[in-house]
């Protein structure tokens, strides 16, 4: 009898879609309700790996859009805006004709999530963030950590200590993030989010939503989650995962995978 994975990976595919301002490449496993997935700073939809495998193999079709600028997805990205990334998201929604559909964002990914949920409502059944920032900053030194991550003229020591100093709980293996890293893509996702002040898609329009913070993470810090469920009160659900740096996916992936199954399992319950 096959895994649950070995089923899984059948169902992988790859499709190129038409986006706002060029192609969109877009990696689905699996067949069922969609659940969109949107990943952190610089880097791709390879981030999702595990977690579309697992979503797969539980009924659910998982949609991991490249960001401009990686695999085949083009579009400038020079003045880009929070608007724009949101546009790309919704116009795989419409390809797919899934709406409303959930959206997990991961660090960056949970801004693009919020600013789609706030500027295309009926495209968005619900929101996970997983490391919920945009509010609290961190601190220097871990900030300092997060730009040498993607910097080309540092040694491999001190590209993977930055990796671990920013991403990555104690005691966690940062070797498995040394690669995927895009720093065009980081540069113009950065003047994306720093043209636009954050309370506009801070509450993700009037979507639930799910935090999922990392007890370690020094990128986004707790504060952040704690006060982003605070303002949305009944609408947010605050779930906190042991052991786990800004990472997150890497570290706990079952944790990660067994809360948004619950969430979504709930989700569907109710509709």
């Amino acid at each position: 009898m096959q895994s649950g994975i070995d089923v899984a990976d059948g169902y992988r595919r790859t499709e190129i879609m038409d986006g706002p301002a060029g192609p969109i490449e877009v990696k689905i496993a699996g067949e069922g309700p969609a659940v969109v997935l949107i990943p952190s700073l610089g880097r791709g939809a390879d981030d999702f790996d595990d977690l579309s495998v697992r979503l797969a193999d539980h009924g659910y079709m998982a949609v991991a859009p490249e960001p401009r600028g990686i695999g085949a997805s083009t579009g400038p990205l020079d003045d880009l805006s929070m608007f724009d990334l949101a546009a790309d998201t919704a116009a795989v929604i419409k390809a797919l004709d899934v709406a409303p559909a959930p959206l997990v964002g991961h660090a960056f990914g949970n801004r693009v999530a919020r600013m789609t949920a706030t500027e295309h409502p009926e495209l968005v059944e619900s929101v996970v963030l997983l490391a919920c920032g945009g509010l609290v900053p961190a601190a220097a030194e871990h900030l300092e950590a997060l730009q040498t991550v993607f910097m080309s003229d540092v040694s491999d020591a001190e590209h993977q200590a930055a990796v671990a100093t920013a991403f990555f709980a104690p005691d966690n293996d940062a070797s498995v993030w040394f690669d995927g890293w895009h720093r065009a893509v980081s540069d113009g996702q950065t003047r994306a989010t720093t043209s636009l002040n954050p309370s506009h898609w801070w509450q993700a329009g009037q979507a639930d939503v799910l935090v999922v913070q990392p007890e370690d993470d020094v990128v986004a810090l707790p504060a952040n989650a704690s006060a982003i469920v605070e303002q949305l009160g009944d609408r947010a659900t605050l779930v906190t995962i042991p052991r786990a740096g800004h990472a997150l996916l890497p570290e706990q992936p079952e944790a990660v995978a067994a809360v948004v199954l619950e969430w979504l399992s709930n989700r569907i319950q109710e509709r």
